[in-house]
């Protein structure tokens, strides 16, 4: 095997010299211009359809209203209008199957008239359903492999659009899918009756504490994403990276992000370029992003949007997931959204800020000037509080992955326990109330700064804590815990159940404590919210949740810590989850039962994938790279030198035997899928880390020509 040839990065000088899109694509076009300019919109709906038609629709977005389906001819026919105007020849059925991704099938708008042309159609009927092939996506046993048929169905509330193409554009409608027997095959369906769920517990509970216009009510989401860029020409030379997604193997480089010199920090030019290209794509589908910065660790960045619904909101961050992968290839890079791509970096989250609104654009989680004064807010603080705490659980179970088992509690993401943050003025409100002592907020106020040239800044009530994964945070609260490639759908899917559920039993109470004799409804939200956070302040903490204080503590409380996936997957068909999910027929049993076996079959599959990809590499290019190296040695004759690489290729190999042996079929329990997760996570995984520890250590011996794999301290550095 030839040694491989080292590259240098490609700037981005040399690469819009190349004939790059930074001379063809206009950058600076007015956000005024492009924002929506491919989305089917209100404001294309209105100029478009027929004035009954357009408010029809636009009651079904505002206030979850039922579409009547007779005005679908009409809409498909101004909605294929207007995309055939923008070059579609095309339209999809885009719809996120239990696969974590999206999923699409094109069909044609023409179809031969029967005189040799060809005449575009585009019907209510084919806008509101189509079949793809249900056998071949995850169901979880709901569907028999020869079970074919299940349905996209045709989501209103999130508008459809134009996704181009160097060739031309395709409409896509966002849809949900279903089986044919009617149960949920995806993230949507869920999504979509936990928000109806939500909103039904909401508008009862703003009825007792006294807000009776309010008719909806609706959650908001906006995920921050992270994610690295590294050059495609190293990506296609790591097997690992192109397989898997993440490098099952790499020494430390001499300098990762030790200096703290990458967060914040100027953006490189070819980065900035591929930002602004993505934003201008995302800004033409109405992706509100609001943020681009330098990540912590080298080559990582991170895409911010305003938060928006979040049925909207999670099909804009799939569609964010999907075109920053797709631009990259245009200027020579390649987006990583592994959760750990590089070991000993750090790794890459989601952070997904939630919210409930009103549809008269009250936010329910802002608590004002005064929060001890607010009522409203501390009720559905107070539920929030207690959902998390009864399900802290489940919600670790939502954000499970394999790639989440290299992250969470790692020092660089919150720990596998889930505890909630509130900040000190709000605990503090909340303690007084505890104690019967409730006192008037103290007014803001401010940070001098020591020089009259600088301003007083606001000072807030409560500094951030980066160690919480649910954090309040002002107006919402954040969950920091997702992993960079998850799809947000599932897990606010569990978060708007179980506020529901906590809405409906503190409005249960707060309707026996305004029946007591002399009930205000002050003093009967005060009792409420006394007593729910009684009941539930071990879920608060404040503190450093990386430290081992934090551990022994949180076990003290009762708290539980799910340190891997196989330990959290199970509270999917917990008897509370599935109580709380049967009541608010977000989800039945046998559907739980269905994304429980999907996520463990994932966690194996991914697990063996890895393994089977780290055997291959160490077999057929790291050892005889070793062992090339050792016969280069033993020529010198220099006994030290020899004896410092012979054992490790000795260790190396013997390391191989053992991970090919723990990966051979006949090894494997032969039973349910979890003692099969349980296997690859106590087996497999040490199995090669064994392999990939030995071979680090090779990587800092073996001649750099002859090492066949490019390095981190090349990957991770891009001009």
């Amino acid at each position: 095997m030839p040694p491989r040839t080292r590259q240098q990065n490609v700037t981005a000088a040399q690469w819009s010299s190349n004939g790059s899109a930074l001379g063809s694509i206009d950058l600076t076009l007015q956000s005024n211009q492009v924002f929506g300019a491919n989305v089917f919109s209100a404001s294309v709906q209105r100029h478009r359809l027929p004035k009954h038609v357009y408010r029809a629709l636009q009651r079904t977005f505002a206030r979850g209203e039922a579409l009547d389906a007779t005005i679908a001819d009409q809409v498909a026919q101004a909605m294929k209008e207007w995309a055939m105007e923008k070059g579609a020849t095309h339209y999809t059925h885009w719809f996120q199957p239990l696969t974590g991704l999206t999923a699409e099938k094109h069909d044609s708008f023409y179809g031969p008239d029967g005189e040799g042309n060809a005449i575009a159609e585009f019907s209510g009927k084919e806008l509101i359903q189509g079949e793809p092939d249900a056998s071949s996506f995850p169901s979880g046993g709901i569907r028999a492999t020869f079970e074919a048929r299940g349905y996209t169905a045709w989501d209103p509330t999130s508008p459809a659009f134009v996704l181009e193409n160097p060739n031309g554009t395709l409409l896509c409608i966002p849809t949900a899918f279903t089986s044919w027997t009617g149960e949920a095959l995806d993230n949507k369906i869920p999504l979509l009756r936990s928000m109806d769920a939500l909103s039904g517990a909401a508008v009862s509970a703003l009825k007792l504490l006294g807000t009776e216009d309010v008719q909806h009510v609706f959650t908001t989401t906006g995920c921050e994403q992270e994610y690295f860029l590294i050059d495609e020409q190293y990506f296609f030379e790591r097997p690992d990276l192109v397989i898997t997604g993440r490098t099952l193997y790499g020494a430390k480089p001499p300098k990762g992000h030790e200096l703290d010199d990458h967060y914040f920090g100027s953006i490189p030019e070819r980065v900035l370029a591929y930002m602004l290209d993505v934003e201008l794509q995302l800004a033409k589908l109405g992706v509100p992003i609001k943020t681009r910065h330098n990540e912590v660790a080298p080559n990582q960045f991170e895409v911010a949007p305003i938060f928006e619904n979040s049925n909207v909101g999670s099909d804009h961050q799939m569609l964010t997931m999907q075109i920053l992968q797709n631009t990259a290839r245009n200027y020579g890079l390649i987006c990583l959204l592994h959760e750990k791509p590089f070991a000993g970096v750090n790794g890459s989250g989601k952070h997904n800020n939630w919210s409930m609104g009103t549809d008269t654009g009250l936010n329910l989680m802002d608590p004002g000037d005064t929060p001890s004064e607010n009522l409203s807010f501390l009720f559905f603080c107070s539920a929030v509080i207690q959902a998390v705490n009864k399900h802290q659980e489940l919600l670790r179970a939502s954000i499970a992955s394999a790639g989440q088992d290299h992250r969470l509690g790692a020092n660089e993401a919150p720990p596998a326990i889930i505890s909630i943050f509130l900040g000190a003025d709000l605990e503090k409100v909340f303690t007084a109330i505890a104690a019967g002592k409730v006192q008037p907020s103290k007014p803001g106020s401010f940070l001098g700064l020591g020089t009259p040239v600088l301003p007083a800044l606001p000072l807030h009530g409560a500094d951030r804590n980066r160690t919480s994964p649910f954090a309040f945070t002002g107006n919402k609260f954040e969950f920091r815990a997702l992993g960079s490639t998850a799809a947000p759908a599932f897990p606010n899917t569990v978060l708007n159940t179980i506020v529901a559920e906590a809405v409906d039993d503190l409005s249960e109470k707060l309707q026996t404590a305004l029946k007591r004799s002399g009930a205000t409804l002050e003093k009967a939200v005060t009792a409420v919210v006394k007593e729910a956070w009684a009941a539930n302040k071990r879920i608060v903490f404040d503190g450093d949740g990386y430290s081992e204080e934090w551990h022994k503590e949180a076990a003290k409380r009762g708290l539980a810590n799910l340190k891997t996936t196989p330990d959290a997957l199970p509270w999917i068909v917990d008897k509370t989850t599935v109580a709380a999910f049967k009541k608010y027929k977000v989800l039945s049993k046998r559907e739980l039962e269905a994304r429980y076996d999907v996520y463990t079959e994932q966690y194996v599959m991914n697990i063996n994938i890895e393994a089977e990809t780290a055997s291959s590499i160490a077999r057929t290019m790291l050892l005889p790279a070793a062992v090339r190296y050792l016969t280069e040695v033993q020529a010198t004759g220099i006994e030290d030198l020899i004896g410092e690489v012979e054992p490790l290729v000795t260790e190396l190999h013997s390391a191989v035997l053992k991970l090919e042996d723990a990966n051979l079929d006949e090894n494997h329990p032969d039973s349910a899928a979890m003692k099969e997760a349980l296997y690859m996570r106590d087996t497999v995984i040490p199995a090669m880390d064994d392999v990939r520890d030995v071979a680090d250590r090779l990587e800092k011996l073996v001649a750099d020509d002859l090492w066949p794999l490019p390095k981190y301290s090349e990957m991770l550095f891009i001009k």
